[in-house]
Parts: C-alpha cells; sequence; structure tokens
C-alpha cells in the first residue's frame, strides 16, 4: 500500500528517486504513464497488468473508451530503478506532467503519483476546500 506525500528532485537527466519505503515493493521495476490531472501514475509491474488487462477490455467501439486506453497504454514506459533508488523519467512524460527540477510524490494506495509541485499544491487546496461536498456525493455511493 502507498500512503504519503514526498518531495523530491528531479535531476537533469530526468531522474526521480522512489521514496525508500517503497522501494521493496517495486524492485521488479515500474511503469510509468500519463495520468489524469496533468500528473504521471507509477504502478508496480504487477499491478500495472491488471490496470493494462482491464484497458485492453475496453470497447474500442466507444470513442472515450479508446482515447482513455491510448491515453493510459501509449503513454505507458516501463521502467527499473536504478542502484539509487530512481526512475529515469522520459522526456514526453515529464513534458507532460511540466515537471520541472522538483516533483511531490504522493502515495494512493495502488499507485504513487509524480506532480509538479505548484499544481499539486493548487489541486490540493481545491479540493480541501470541495471536501464537504465531495464526501457527500461518495456518501451515495456508500464510501
Amino acid at each position: 500500500m502507498f500512503i504519503g506525500e514526498y518531495k523530491h528532485t528531479i535531476d537533469p537527466k530526468g531522474r526521480v528517486a522512489v521514496p525508500n519505503k517503497f522501494r521493496g515493493k517495486l524492485s521488479e521495476g515500474v511503469v510509468v504513464t500519463r495520468g489524469l490531472d496533468n500528473c504521471l501514475f507509477l504502478y508496480s509491474k504487477a499491478e500495472w497488468e491488471k490496470i493494462a488487462k482491464k484497458l485492453s477490455n475496453l470497447p474500442i467501439s466507444q470513442k472515450d473508451a479508446r482515447a482513455f486506453a491510448r491515453l493510459m497504454l501509449a503513454g505507458a514506459m516501463d521502467l527499473e530503478i536504478d542502484k539509487q533508488g530512481r526512475v529515469n523519467l522520459p522526456k514526453y512524460l515529464r513534458e507532460y506532467a511540466s515537471l520541472p527540477g522538483k516533483a511531490i510524490i504522493a502515495g494512493l494506495y495502488n499507485r504513487l503519483e509524480i506532480w509538479n509541485p505548484s499544481v499539486w499544491k493548487e489541486y490540493k487546496t481545491g479540493t480541501e476546500k470541495e471536501s464537504g461536498e465531495i464526501a457527500e456525493k461518495l456518501g451515495e455511493l456508500g464510501i
């Protein structure tokens, strides 16, 4: 389970350290892809297999299903964690998430999200202001 919020630096080569407490769970490698809200999603290979299977089963006859599968699958990159615990984020993914020399890595149970710090702050502030309304809507779903 991935939880918490961590500040990290992205070096000039595009490498960012994975929080130390998660490295053991990701030792087999990771898959990083375009996420929602202009962040990146980072999955363990085992978790990615589950996600990719669901995406591949979406109906290709539906435009939104095709678009979402393309966003997630075509944007994905299979990466290894180096001896220093870093992943080398491809340039196209760094550009998608507008990642400067810093990043916020947020744990969200089955994935990590990699955010531009200013975008994360804005997103988090907005979500915190709307937390009551969000909770009410989720209550309707049984959460």
